[in-house]
């Protein structure tokens, strides 16, 4: 079976684990809420994923860093949506806090990426 280079990457495994979670908690909240927030945050959870891909996908390394940087962009957002659910009593601080170490996590792992592909344009022979 065929892998794409993306499915190797950690950062793109354990965002793909973290879209789950945030799923999840789109499931819970009020049905008035469904297609405003919920809407908002499914898709700004599907970025991560899918920038990580389309990243992969692109020869330039320039173009590469752009993607993670989207990546990491939509992770910021989709964390501050789900601060906003507790904001608003939709969920709860410790559904927030469950999967707190999980954005982290993956924001650390998609610079890291970033950060060997900066090293790799920066490179003296490159």
């Amino acid at each position: 079976m065929e892998v794409f280079s993306f499915e190797r990457l950690i950062a793109y495994q354990e965002a793909r684990r973290l879209v789950v979670d945030i799923y999840k908690i789109v499931c819970e909240l009020p049905k008035e809420e469904r297609f405003g927030l919920g809407t908002q945050l499914r898709r700004a959870a599907i970025s991560i994923t899918s920038n990580i891909a389309e990243g992969c996908g692109r020869i330039s390394f320039k173009e590469k860093i752009h993607f993670l940087e989207i990546s990491y962009g939509s992770l910021m957002e989709a964390f501050s949506q789900i601060q906003l659910c507790v904001d608003l009593g939709y969920t709860d601080q410790n559904d927030l806090d469950s999967i707190r170490h999980k954005f982290s996590y993956v924001g650390y792992l998609i610079n890291s990426v970033r950060k060997s592909y900066i090293e790799y344009l920066t490179r003296p022979d490159s």
